[in-house]
């Protein structure tokens, strides 16, 4: 298990109890403890949002009349009934008319070291043009614009852009293959998609114009293709669809409105990484984008004016949004990195760190495990005394991984704000505060607003035992449902516990403290021999071995225990992988979880198949060892690794 029964890692420091900005909201309300201020913002949206909305500052153009409306269900529930406003006000606007153009709002890091700055002026002036040349076009309120582009300035500019004049963005993860992009710009219904040439990875091109032109075959009412230049050369080129970026945003002029939105009007539709079927394209509104942005940044991360904010993601994940939205919301400035955390050198992402004063750094844990595997000297050799907060999501951590983490890059002084949500939410439904002492792997307790509850296969609330994360109220940020698909919503969300609890399709557990922890997806839990257990677990066994750097457990169909325990792993620089090496680990394994869970069968591999976040496609892993169909690779980052996993269930050694 990854519970931690020893104690706490981190204890808030003065700052945090004074002048973070969870302190400041339970100054103002009288409210002494973090659980009593999670408990009343659970049971009490009444008080909760507005109290927030005025803390925060969150402006509208119209005031609403009523908070929320569920006489439809909590599914279909309806918030801040009558009131307009516009993200791009609140994140962007409102800085320039109080003066603070000035101040850095993005720096933009390529692979090869370049580096582009955007101070909340410059800003504000592309975001104008850019709107003001879609406009042009004819994109209007409501449109859907597709995004596949690098992590770059660009999109910072292009979802703001696509908000201020009321279209709405739909970011496509920028490893997706012709096939995948096109299905959600169909779905989408996109008319526009904005684009660069391609980007480098490691050094090699990866080329993006080839795949938007396949795409664009099987996507025909795409009409606009907008061509950021970043790679050079000759590309494909389709006279009166494609234009140039530059000169297409040069035209758009710099007196573009902000346009005011209702609460409920639709600000993103992002997709999520499922493997089969139609892509569930997930509705978001400006209401509930604005709130839950400004919500989990400021109070959970304690993102105030000034701070520099890096969060290794892509566009393409609801983190990529959440990250800008959040931190420009707060004055803050985004700092994005077109490229890998390891490349040129292990020390790329601590010489960001220390290049750019980081003050919050947020990573998958998968990257950790990367990164913990090259030791100590690159992350001793930069000054990493900037930051102030660690953050994590996407997967459980492992104990020994965690407290690498909080002790190499933030001296163990630095709180892990470890969050736990989805695309579905556009946050968290668990996240520490900074107010309370955490322990190593946990999520602290539930997200402010979220009711959050542990359920066993009856229903019933349990502790002391893994069930199923669910949520019991309705929150502004919770999606309104699939595109064009409402009734799978119902059936993701909704169907083993009825239309009053959210089940979000995770494992958690509550131990004694009340500290909360997951231990992974309920659709990757493994029943072996009658017993039930996260892949969360063996991995953490695996990576004990001082041999092992990563790992994914799968279950494959056995005929005699029904499923059979597969670990495929990857070994640390400069070991051999061979069949003793997996024998010593099935072993290692054994010793600790006990004869019943030690892996039938060692994997070696180079790399585990991940998503650009560092999220463990352990579905995938499990269907390509199994030989079946592997489906749509949805956020799939690293191809190559998956097909190589094909290649060791053809040869039979799976």
């Amino acid at each position: 298990m990854t519970v931690n029964s020893k104690g706490y890692l981190w204890y808030p420091r003065a700052d945090d109890l004074e002048h973070s900005n969870v302190a400041r909201l339970m100054r103002r309300h009288g409210i002494r403890t973090t659980e009593e201020l999670r408990a009343k913002a659970a049971r009490d949206a009444e008080w909760f949002y507005p109290a927030i909305i005025q803390d925060m500052g969150i402006e509208w153009f119209q005031s609403y009349d009523r908070v929320a409306d569920s006489s439809k269900g909590l599914p279909w529930t309806e918030w801040f009934l009558g009131g307009e406003l516009n993200i791009v006000h609140n994140v962007l606007d409102r800085h320039l008319r109080d003066g603070r153009g000035g101040d850095p709002a993005v720096i933009a890091e390529h692979e090869e070291g370049r580096v582009a700055a955007l101070s909340y002026s410059e800003l504000g002036a592309r975001v104008s043009r850019l709107g003001g040349a879609l406009c042009g076009i004819g994109v209007g309120t409501g449109d859907a614009v597709g995004f596949y582009l690098p992590m770059t300035a660009d999109v910072v500019v292009a979802l703001l852009a696509c908000l201020k004049v009321g279209a709405v963005p739909v970011p496509v993860f920028g490893g997706f293959g012709p096939d995948a992009l096109a299905a959600r710009l169909v779905d989408a219904d996109c008319r526009v998609l904005l684009t660069a040439d391609g980007t480098m990875r490691r050094g090699k091109p990866i080329r993006f114009k080839e795949t938007v032109d396949a795409a664009c075959e099987l996507a025909p009412r795409v009409r606009t293709v907008v061509v950021r230049r970043r790679l050079g050369g000759t590309l494909p080129w389709h006279e009166g669809r494609d234009l140039w970026w530059d000169e297409f945003e040069e035209g758009g002029g710099t007196s573009t409105t902000t346009k005011h939105m209702s609460s409920d009007a639709r600000s993103l539709i992002l997709y999520t990484s499922g493997t089969t079927g139609r892509p569930k394209g997930v509705v978001h509104t400006h209401g509930g984008v604005q709130i839950v942005t400004a919500k989990e940044v400021g109070y959970h991360l304690d993102v105030r004016p000034g701070d520099v904010v890096f969060w290794l993601t892509d566009i393409g994940w609801m983190m990529g949004p959440w990250e800008i939205l959040g931190t420009l919301f707060h004055r803050g400035t985004v700092v994005l990195l077109d490229g890998v955390p390891d490349f040129p050198d292990p020390s790329r992402l601590w010489s960001m760190v220390e290049r750019h004063r980081v003050t919050h750094l947020g990573v998958a844990p998968t990257v950790i495990r990367l990164l913990a595997s090259g030791g100590l000297d690159p992350v001793r050799r930069h000054d990493l005394a900037s930051l102030r907060v660690l953050g994590s999501t996407g997967e459980p951590w492992d104990e020994t991984s965690y407290r690498w983490f909080s002790n190499a890059a933030g001296g163990d002084r630095c709180p892990v704000i470890n969050i736990s949500g989805g695309t579905e939410l556009m946050g968290c439904l668990l996240a520490p505060l900074p107010t309370a002492p955490i322990k190593a792997c946990s999520l602290q307790g539930p997200a402010l607003g979220m009711d959050v509850d542990v359920l066993d296969e009856a229903g019933r609330s349990i502790r002391g035992e893994v069930g199923y994360l669910v949520c019991r109220n309705a929150a502004p940020n919770m999606t309104r449902g699939f595109l064009g698909d409402p009734q799978r919503y119902l059936d993701t969300y909704f169907a083993r516990f009825g239309q009053g609890i959210w089940n979000h399709g995770d494992w958690a557990e509550i131990d004694a403290d009340g500290a909360w922890f997951l231990t992974g997806r309920a659709d990757d839990t493994l029943k072996v021999a009658g017993k039930r257990v996260g892949p969360g677990e063996v991995e953490a066994a695996a990576i004990s071995h001082p041999a092992v750097r990563e790992a994914a457990a799968v279950g494959l169909p056995d005929p005699l225990k029904g499923t059979a325990l597969v670990l495929v792993a990857v070994t640390l620089p400069g070991i051999e992988a061979d069949e003793a090496l997996a024998e010593e680990v099935s072993r290692h394994i054994g010793s600790r979880l006990g004869p019943t869970l030690r892996p039938a069968k060692v994997v070696w591999v180079d790399a585990l198949p991940v998503t650009r976040s560092g999220k463990i496609l352990r579905r995938l892993i499990g269907r390509a060892l199994a030989g079946e169909a592997i489906g749509e690779v949805a956020t799939l980052a690293n191809p190559e690794a998956l097909a190589a996993l094909t290649r060791v269930a053809g040869s039979g050694r799976a």
